[in-house]
């Protein structure tokens, strides 16, 4: 799994999980949205902080 941000507009960030499957070409990775914040937040940092969360509870 992998976790990004998102500025869809200005000041609203969105937090993004990916998970990552590896196609036959070998190195290369390709990341496939599987959860997303629905509301957006005012900073990177609660975008973050939020989607770690998210991240944690999926990995259990």
């Amino acid at each position: 799994m992998a976790l990004t941000v998102e500025e869809r507009g200005e000041g609203q960030f969105y937090w993004v999980v990916l998970e990552a499957s590896e196609p036959d070409e070998g190195d290369v990775m390709i990341y496939r949205r599987i959860e997303s914040a629905a509301r957006a937040q005012p900073t990177y940092s609660n975008a973050l902080a939020l989607g770690v969360d998210v991240v944690r509870r999926l990995a259990d």
